[in-house]
């Protein structure tokens, strides 16, 4: 494949400009996405809307389901549930006139996560308001503003006359916050690129590491009686309580390992065990029989999530063979969500060179990596398709959090990058007419 040479200078300037000329444009397609409540399971209709706008620009289309046998089978897939979504994947395939450029993947996810209760957001959460120089709402920063700067990538080319001169898929996924089917799927499906670019919400850095991310459900059955005889029964959250805590001794065990593991080591605290849910019982004056907790709980890249799945469920035997009422009434361990395996990007590829010079002429500034523990679809492209799988965009606040915000200046320096860098790797050339 050819190399990429850096920018002529005088289409850089373009380019910029460009981006500058069509950024209200953007805002406005960014509070679009916003609008629409596009929780797990609920995202076809923001997918029929996204599909219509890559058609409108020109770009061939694919539209499918999610090949439940397939990601079963694959060692990356996470569990179906009941709760899976079933809305389409969405991919815009833009071909050249002549593929003289690397091809790229451009992906954004349209899933978001519950708002919690309304009354606690300064704005309603799928209102979109602009207060100084953030652009509020449920998902706007993740990561629906850069899914949206995917497409003010191409159009600000096709503003001034060009087009990327390799092939480029635009890709618009859900499960990324549930499993990571989405983006699984479209590998299954046969998309592969020279390079990924995915522009979640990253503080304009680039990921150079990310955990990998199993979710669980732990189920404890109790015995109900009347609470004036309680003593005779067995409180089923009492019961979940003390298999949380001991999961704690696990999550203690586990950051303790982070001693040589490249990117982790440093870090106070890099494996997190979240209780993320947790309900049971069914009368206030009656001992629970039922308790079901659901976790989330991050790998070093290279731990297999079955792997930690097995230890998960050997954990929790094990301390319910110590527990007196546990040892006859052992709780049981649904794996419901994620298992997905971490990743590094190894340092050195070209992609990571043409995006730090393509970040330098947008911001001023060297591009900086840094390590997250949370989970990120860059991990399909990295593991299974071994290419650079470059995680990268704009500064944020409080996402998964009230008062989710993305910063609007953030937003026109990484979308100016990001148009550097598809101008660069792909290479551009004219785009005619029809």
């Amino acid at each position: 494949m050819p190399q990429p040479s850096p920018l002529d200078p005088a289409l850089a300037a373009r380019i910029k400009a460009s981006v500058e000329a069509g950024f209200d444009e953007q805002i406005a397609f960014t509070r679009a996405l916003i609008r629409f409540p596009s929780q797990r399971g609920a995202e076809h209709a923001v997918q029929d809307f996204l599909f219509r706008e890559m058609k409108r620009r020109g770009l061939a289309m694919d539209r499918f389901a999610m090949d439940h046998d397939a990601i079963v089978r694959h060692p990356g897939g996470g569990p179906i549930s009941p709760d899976h979504s079933n809305a389409p994947i969405v991919v815009g395939i833009h071909r050249p006139h002549n593929e003289t450029g690397r091809s790229l993947i451009l992906q954004g996810h349209v899933d978001v996560v519950p708002t919690g209760p309304a009354d606690m957001w300064t704005h309603p959460p799928y209102e979109p308001a602009i207060v100084g120089d953030w652009l509020h709402g449920r998902g706007g920063a993740d990561m629906k503003a850069g899914h949206a700067a995917s497409f003010a990538t191409l159009d600000a080319l096709t503003r001034i006359g060009l087009q990327p001169a390799a092939t480029v898929y635009l890709q618009s996924v859900v499960e990324e916050e549930s499993t990571g089917n989405g983006a699984l799927m479209t590998h299954l499906r046969g998309y592969k690129a020279d390079a990924v670019l995915i522009p979640e919400p990253e503080d304009e850095k680039l990921v150079r590491a990310n955990a990998g991310v199993l979710w669980f459900e732990i189920e404890v059955r109790g015995q109900p009686v009347h609470v004036r005889e309680m003593g005779q029964g067995a409180n089923a959250i009492d019961a979940a309580y003390r298999v949380i805590a001991d999961l704690r001794r696990l999550e203690a065990e586990v950051n303790a390992r982070k001693v040589g593991v490249q990117h982790f080591e440093n870090e106070a605290h890099p494996i997190n065990l979240n209780i993320g849910k947790i309900e049971g019982g069914d009368w206030g004056s009656s001992v629970p029989c039922w308790c079901k907790v659901q976790c989330r709980f991050a790998l070093y890249p290279g731990t297999s999530a079955r792997d930690a799945a097995r230890e998960v469920e050997a954990w929790v035997t094990a301390f319910a063979r110590s527990d007196r009422y546990l040892a006859n009434n052992p709780p049981r361990v649904t794996f419901n969500g994620f298992m997905a395996e971490g990743y590094v990007l190894e340092p050195g590829s070209d992609a990571e060179a043409v995006l730090g010079r393509a970040h330098q002429e947008a911001t001023g500034q060297k591009l900086q990596t840094f390590m997250t523990p949370a989970y990120l679809d860059a991990r399909v492209y990295a593991l299974y398709d071994q290419v650079p799988a470059l995680c990268y965009g704009p500064v944020s606040k409080n996402i998964h959090g009230f008062d989710e915000v993305v910063s609007i200046s953030s937003l026109k320096r990484i979308t100016t990058a990001m148009a550097l860098f598809v101008a660069e790797w792909c290479g551009v050339e004219e785009r005619l007419p029809g």
